[in-house]
């Protein structure tokens, strides 16, 4: 209801306004030109003086309504991203001020300096001091805020640590997959020319290489907390892009050139629930990139869980080697005979 209320202020305030032209340029038939340009120019600086009025108490009132609703109240989830914030908020912070002051002196000056009698305008063509320095201050403040985008871009983007959880992701109109290496720690080659070979390896993955038989597919992303995560992160169809913005980060995933990205989970799914107070809260994955008509539903889930929680979870699932090759798997699942299946057991655990 209070939307509504705001919608039908505002456009009462243009009815005003509009109303009030539309007189003036009665007035104007009436008085003469040169009286109605005066006449025009109050109005026009009353008006000038009240939208700013009116603009900075807007720009207030919305950052009052609708502030605890963004990503910042939650803080970053990740360790790496409380320099994103960081840097946001500086850029934030000097960008408004500028803003405040710009926009304040301008509305102010139509006002205070509007025609008057007896006032002539003061003709100032050029000063190169005032143009070095409204060119160099910008340049340096800008300058800053590359230099250190660029220092934590490259930090993010560079090796990871070595202890570093993998995990390969996937792109495709319209979802995520994932993909974590075995015992190894090795993920298995991939191919184009195998997608769909044999039938169900959506991920074109080469299984003569023998690095990929224990490697893992999933539709949602498991990480364990307190530990860098690195992404290595690929398209299959079209240029997609892996936004992660409880991490504050994001990274475009281009056919045929893997990108990779690494983070430290700071808070477990749970945690955030309580930090958030949404018991259905989840972190998810969106492609901020346009991709296609389904767009808008490309959505993926991590599920950040104690370290021991995420090795649960890795020792439950099955390689995706044997579930395409149920022939190769050393553990037949309808083996019922207890002295056959330890022995095979052992020997999936050797390979």
């Amino acid at each position: 209801m209070k939307d509504f209320y705001f919608i039908a202020i505002v456009v009462i305030i243009f009815i005003v306004i509009f109303q009030i032209a539309r007189a003036s340029e009665y007035v104007s038939i009436l008085k003469g030109e040169a009286k109605s340009r005066k006449q025009n120019n109050k109005i026009n600086g009353f008006l000038l003086i009240s939208f700013l009025i009116l603009g900075l108490i807007g720009a207030w009132y919305c950052n009052e309504l609708y502030y605890g609703k963004t990503l910042f109240p939650q803080g970053s989830a990740s360790v790496e991203g409380e320099k994103i914030d960081l840097m946001l908020y500086i850029t934030i912070a000097v960008t408004g001020v500028v803003f405040v002051i710009t926009q304040v002196l301008l509305f102010w000056f139509t006002f205070k300096y509007q025609e008057q009698e007896g006032k002539k305008a003061f003709y100032f063509p050029h000063n190169n001091k005032l143009e070095l320095l409204w060119t160099t201050v910008p340049a340096i403040f800008l300058t800053i805020l590359i230099v250190f985008g660029l220092k934590f871009w490259f930090k993010v983007t560079s090796d990871a640590p070595k202890d570093a959880v993998l995990v390969e992701i996937t792109g495709h109109q319209f979802a995520w997959d994932m993909r974590y290496p075995g015992k190894d720690g090795k993920l298995g080659k991939k191919s184009y020319k195998l997608y769909n070979q044999p039938s169900g390896n959506t991920l074109a993955v080469d299984f003569e290489d023998p690095e990929s038989w224990d490697d893992l597919h999933t539709t949602d992303m498991h990480l364990p907390v307190g530990k860098p995560v690195k992404l290595v992160i690929n398209a299959m169809d079209v240029i997609h892009d892996v936004g992660l913005s409880h991490f504050r980060m994001k990274m475009d995933a281009v056919p045929g050139i893997p990108t990779t990205l690494w983070f430290t989970p700071k808070y477990t799914t749970e945690e955030m629930k309580k930090r958030t107070g949404n018991p259905n809260f989840v972190y998810e994955i969106s492609c901020d990139q346009m991709c296609g008509k389904g767009h808008f539903s490309m959505r993926g889930v991590i599920i950040v869980e104690s370290e021991e929680d995420y090795n649960k979870w890795l020792a439950s699932q099955k390689p995706e080697y044997f579930t395409l090759f149920p022939d190769k798997n050393p553990i037949k699942e309808q083996t019922t005979d207890s002295s056959t299946a330890k022995p095979l057991a052992q020997a999936a655990a050797i390979n």
